[in-house]
């Protein structure tokens, strides 16, 4: 663990404040290590006072980078992916270390990182506008896409360093600069990632300050991010409570947010599946990161014909998930990120069963040598009903509903019946059921897949969805055009005045 840390340059106590020079003047924040509780290192938070400097040296950085040609901008954005290749294992392994998640899972988010570099720097030279045929003659109209301000992200723990590169990859692309505020649970990867942006940029002659970073209390230093009338945009990730409150404080002041916010995705499993395939995509969306991502699998819809077997096969499936340490080779999945999620899971539970669930497996704390200091339980499967209150929420841990279901109408307003729409998935073979589910009468998520589980999305497609997850969306199709500000042009290059709609002024 020393070593990775002395590579990334994480100290035993840390300085959670960058504008172009590292500071930190507040409260102590001790990171631990969900694998064994272990002490990982310390950070000093920023203070109030610092949180403007960061902000002026921010607003400053932009004011010049917004100048530079968005070709040399992705230029920046280009080294800033190959650093990340370099240090992708090492990254990679401190996600694993201070999140959780299997080391596969914490190298395949630093490739997610690099994946979105590598789109953005190609985009760097698409900043289209449109040109429009002006109904005045002699005159010519287009629109341009010019860059925003300051753009404040927000992360969450579980993905500690992708949400960041989504939003920062394709805002420096379009000529803005970054505030980040990560979660207080995973304060040292966005330390690591700010000190290889921070490199590239000294290295390349940009202002490091256009990737500014402020670690502090949600309480003071994130909500005087989103008061802040200096930053245009918002962009944050977490729970729905989360984002009401954000989107409110936000839209009051007229600024602009991406929020993307709590998943409570299904998948529905019809007598036309392939069992196997779907065994396999339910099991790595239900218990990867140990449902700990948005998009995790919470509900599998499955006809009323082959639920039982499904089932079956699904408590193999199970049966057979190595639970340990994350940083082990074979290990499937790790560990909750700390006690207050697990005590989260066992309380969800507990209402499963009172409001007439019942768990077909799991639902136990692993305790033993192997666990101890840890936060490790075995997933669980457990028949519901979709009108459950508990079923109606995202719970942020590796309980999957089996709930059944008659025909293909019921199951895709089951599937539709709940407060969030992020992600969905329809297993079949029949190319009716499978255009049923994506039509405009089918799935009411932001990403809907057929023959795929719901967890996972490429950097090439728009990820976000629609209700209470925000509707938002990050990466890519056309989301970089959030991060700037359109501008419709109209140019007379006649000698007269003409008015629009054939008015007549001043004859």
């Amino acid at each position: 663990m020393q070593a990775v840390l002395d590579k990334l340059g994480i100290k035993t106590n840390n300085p959670g404040g960058f504008n172009g020079e590292w500071f930190g003047g507040g409260e102590k924040l001790d990171s631990y290590s969900p694998i064994d509780g272990s002490l990982i290192a310390s950070v000093t938070q920023i203070t109030s006072d610092e949180y403007e400097r960061t902000v002026t040296a921010s607003q400053r950085a932009f004011e010049k980078w917004r100048m530079v040609p968005a070709p040399l901008r992705g230029e920046t954005v280009r080294q800033l992916g190959n650093a990340l290749r370099d240090a992708k294992a090492d990254l990679g392994a401190l996600v694993t270390m201070e999140m959780g998640k299997i080391r596969a899972e914490g190298e395949g988010e630093v490739q997610e990182m690099i994946d979105i570099c590598d789109f953005a720097v190609g985009l760097s030279r698409q900043l289209y506008g449109l040109t429009m045929h002006s109904e005045r003659p002699l005159h010519r109209m287009y629109e341009q896409w010019h860059p925003l301000g300051v753009v404040g992200v927000i992360s969450a723990f579980n993905f500690p360093v992708a949400v960041w590169s989504w939003n920062c990859a394709l805002a420096t692309a379009c000529g803005n600069a970054t505030l980040w505020k990560p979660s207080s649970k995973t304060p040292l990867t966005a330390i690591a990632c700010t000190k290889i942006a921070e490199r590239v940029c000294n290295e390349t002659g940009v202002d490091p300050a256009i990737f500014s970073l402020v670690i502090g209390r949600g309480s003071t230093i994130g909500e005087q991010l989103i008061k802040d009338a200096r930053i245009p945009l918002v962009s944050a990730t977490g729970s729905c409570k989360m984002g009401h409150r954000i989107g409110g404080v936000v839209g009051e002041r007229l600024g602009r947010t991406i929020l993307e916010l709590g998943g409570n995705n299904a998948i529905i499993v019809t007598p036309e599946a392939d069992l196997e395939i779907a065994v396999r995509g339910i099991l790595f969306g239900a218990v990867g990161t140990a449902g700990q991502r948005c998009t995790s699998t919470r509900r599998i819809i499955v006809h009323d014909s082959i639920r039982d077997q499904l089932v079956e096969k699904l408590i193999a499936g199970y049966q057979q998930v190595n639970i340990g340490d994350p940083l082990a080779e074979g290990t499937l999945m790790g560990p909750l990120i700390d006690t207050g999620a697990v005590d989260d899971m066992f309380a969800a539970i507990k209402r499963i069963k009172e409001e007439g669930g019942e768990v077909l497996y799991g639902a136990q704390k692993l305790e033993g040598d192997q666990y101890a200091g840890g936060c490790y339980v075995t997933p669980t499967i457990a028949a519901a009903k979709n009108d459950f209150s508990i079923v109606q929420e995202e719970t942020f841990a590796p309980i999957l509903y089996i709930i059944p279901y008659s025909n293909l109408d019921e199951a895709i307003a089951l599937h539709n019946g709940v407060p969030q729409g992020l992600s969905s998935a329809i297993f079949t073979r029949n190319v009716l059921e499978s255009e049923r589910f994506l039509s405009a009468i089918g799935s009411d998520c932001g990403i809907a897949n057929v023959n795929i589980g719901t967890s996972g999305a490429e950097i090439g497609g728009a990820f976000g969805g629609e209700k209470e997850t925000g509707g938002g969306r990050e990466s890519g199709s056309d989301a970089w055009k959030a991060y700037m500000r359109r501008q419709t042009n109209t140019i007379n290059w006649s000698t007269e005045l003409p008015l629009a709609q054939g008015i007549k002024f001043g004859d």
